[in-house]
């Protein structure tokens, strides 16, 4: 370790030491403490956070420092026999910025992001936000410095620092976060996403996009209601309804496979079609295609709504639909034949032909599993809704994708997973909770949440060189 690195750690350890210090007299001064309980308390925290700091961090760093925790630097250190010159030696904090410019610029953006909440959203800023932003900040660094030392599965261990992170920021400056209702609340709005991003995370592990989701979510939801209310049994309008998810995804896969140059754009132009067909047909002897009203069957509210029960407990049966298919999914990825092709398939085209993967199959494959999943949220999303709406399906186009690339898997295809798209899931379900409890207004909403993926994408997503598809 060079002298400036040494200083560098040393001078925020005991920084951090303070500031936690400090946070907690606030903290007790809040709470009504006696005095000389709070200077206690506060002595104490800062004096083991600075113990603490020194004898896991530095002394870890060096093994000439284990000796003393407060040693100073060796005058005479030698790296491959030469002897280090101070004056020639570049400062280790302008040296960490620049090698990490992005992460520096996204963290500053964290700041400015909590300065504009602060302002905009009224009574939101206190001495108890603020501290709570500072533990978030200061857990993210913490995160981010252990995370040099993980080689196996890191991106799983950043997305998740980075859920922890955020759901104790919710908890420390939100009343009722961790309430049971707002979890059930919180896990049954993340279940619908979760579905809808399944097929997302195939298609992009092959380096793909279907920007047909939301189109679909949609119309399999008016779809499902205009059927009901003709008259056609519930279970069997729903299986027509997933029909019409395989069949789009069908098409999609194969002309996106045949003009792949073009996928983008063609998903989004069947969406719209799959769209105005099915409001054109349901529009027939009606005033009416947007929205279609009728009585949503029992079975179907419970399974969607946050007051369903699965075996008379307390639980909707959503969240135990989405847990199982993501362990399906996991497990079939991971442990697979087909798994290991979709992987091998999306690293390197090339390779995958001269070991007589159908590159076809797999394509098409990922488009028809994304039109059944992306139909069968639409048809989940009436039981809890209760009327058919053809806009139902809109925040997903945007959101399927954020969790997709904040959780960590890689647009270019090869990398990441469905169990990374989860952890993604549960991250953007977090930050809109997070901003709701803030008192922000829709649009403020919107205009925050598209500001956090700059510096989650920055942060914590990874992606791999770019590589030439073939």
């Amino acid at each position: 370790m060079r002298k400036s690195a040494f200083l560098f750690f040393k001078g925020l350890g005991l920084l951090f030491a303070i500031l936690c210090g400090i946070g907690t007299a606030f903290l007790g001064w809040y709470d009504g403490a006696d005095w000389m309980n709070i200077v206690t308390f506060s002595i104490a925290v800062t004096g083991l956070i600075l113990w603490g700091w020194y004898h896991f961090s530095i002394r870890w760093i060096d093994s000439d420092l284990k000796q003393n925790i407060l040693s100073r630097f060796p005058k005479d250190e030698q790296v491959d026999g030469k002897n280090l010159e101070e004056e020639h030696e570049e400062n280790f904090f302008f040296k960490t910025i620049s090698n990490n410019k992005w992460k520096a610029l996204a963290f500053i953006l964290l700041i400015l992001i909590f300065i504009f909440v602060s302002f905009i959203a009224e009574g939101f800023f206190s001495g108890r936000t603020l501290v709570s932003f500072i533990i978030f900040l200061a857990f993210i660094i913490l995160m981010g410095v252990v995370g040099q030392f993980i080689t196996a599965q890191k991106s799983v261990f950043i997305g998740i620092s980075v859920l922890i992170g955020l759901f104790i920021m919710g908890a420390l400056t939100i009343p009722g976060f961790l309430s049971l209702l707002n979890m059930k609340a919180m896990l049954v709005f993340a279940s619908f996403l979760g579905l809808a991003v399944v097929g997302q995370t195939f298609v992009a592990l092959l380096g793909g996009l279907d920007l047909s989701i939301p189109f679909v979510i949609g119309a399999s939801n008016v779809a499902l209601m205009s059927l009901i209310s003709k008259g056609v049994s519930p279970w069997l309008a729903l299986v027509a309804v997933l029909l019409l998810g395989l069949i789009v995804g069908l098409v999609n896969g194969i002309l996106s496979f045949r003009l792949q140059g073009q996928a983008l754009i063609l998903t989004l132009g069947v969406g719209f079609f799959v769209k105005g067909g099915v409001q054109i047909l349901v529009a027939m002897g009606t005033f009416s295609a947007g929205t279609v009203f009728g009585v949503v069957p029992d079975w179907m509210r419970n399974i969607a709504s946050m007051n369903g029960k699965t075996l008379g407990l307390p639980i909707p049966p959503i969240i135990l639909i989405w847990i199982i298919a993501s362990i399906i999914i996991i497990v079939a990825l991971r442990l697979t034949k087909w798994g290991r092709n979709l992987y091998a398939l999306g690293g390197s085209r090339l390779s995958s032909a001269r070991l007589s993967i159908s590159e076809k199959g797999y394509w098409i494959g990922a488009y028809v599993i994304s039109g059944f999943f992306a139909a069968l949220t639409g048809a989940l999303l009436l039981g809890w809704s209760g009327g058919g709406f053809i806009g139902v399906g809109d925040t997903y186009l945007f959101l399927t994708i954020a969790a997709v690339v904040v959780g960590g898997t890689s647009l270019l295809g090869g990398v990441g997973g469905y169990g990374l798209s989860v952890i993604g899931v549960l991250i953007l379900q977090i930050i809109t909770t997070v901003l709701v409890g803030w008192g922000l207004s829709w649009q403020g909403q919107q205009f925050i949440l598209g500001l956090l993926i700059i510096p989650m994408v920055a942060l914590y997503a990874r992606s791999p060189h770019i590589r030439t598809q073939i």
